[in-house]
């Protein structure tokens, strides 16, 4: 008679061991219970990508632009701008562009809109570079136009192009620059910059720059 009221204890728990187990296989069944996985974040749109990360980049003709007003999408373009240095947007039509840096042109295009926003945000990323080239033609291996590089003199464009041509005439080369509507011609003597001699010549190249090889 003494056993007995262990005997029931063991037997409660027994009992209770079963429950718990049979509860949680049922969860596991059901997909109930901490066992359900948790929802998975719908997966955002990478944001674009600018072509350049220099803040002091200066936005030129045939550059494309990426312009973002937060919550209108119906006013957020990709813009190319065009020969006269504009772009359009709807509100606005024509905004000059060109000679400003993005960071410039979007104080500028926060301004405009406030009169049709409420507190209007803008984002201004220039997503191709197109207005940075130089232009090599004449007798070259591979006349063209070359990507301007940071501080790319005329000796290292006419590199980039191959070299001068079999029949080229290197004392008389020319660089055209047109800026503010006049042109200024520089004269290049590839053999005398080869031997040191007046290296004043192979000046820095700016963008639209015309090298001329006879």
């Amino acid at each position: 008679m003494n056993n007995s009221p262990s005997i029931a204890l063991l037997l409660v728990l027994v009992l209770a061991v079963g429950q718990g187990a049979a509860g949680q296989g049922s969860a596991e069944k059901t997909g109930g219970g901490s066992q359900t996985a948790p929802a998975t974040a719908p997966r955002a749109d990478a944001a674009p990508k600018s072509a350049t990360d220099d803040p002091g980049y200066v936005i030129g003709a045939d550059d494309v632009l990426d312009i973002s007003v937060w919550k209108e999408p119906d006013i957020s373009r990709r813009v190319p701008v065009r020969p006269d240095g504009k772009i359009s947007l709807p509100l606005l039509n024509d905004v000059q562009a060109a000679g400003l840096t993005p960071m410039q042109l979007q104080a500028q295009l926060t301004e405009k809109f406030r009169k049709f926003l409420t507190e209007p945000q803008i984002t201004v990323i220039v997503m191709t570079i197109n207005s940075r080239r130089v232009y090599v033609m004449g007798e070259v291996m591979r006349p063209g136009p070359l990507p301007l590089t940071a501080n790319m003199t005329v000796l290292q464009a006419i590199t980039t192009a191959g070299g001068l041509g079999q029949f080229a005439n290197g004392s008389k080369i020319r660089i055209l620059r047109t800026e503010n509507g006049k042109q200024t011609i520089f004269t290049f003597n590839y053999r005398e910059v080869l031997a040191g001699k007046n290296p004043q010549q192979n000046i820095t190249l700016k963008p639209g720059d015309s090298i001329v090889v006879p």
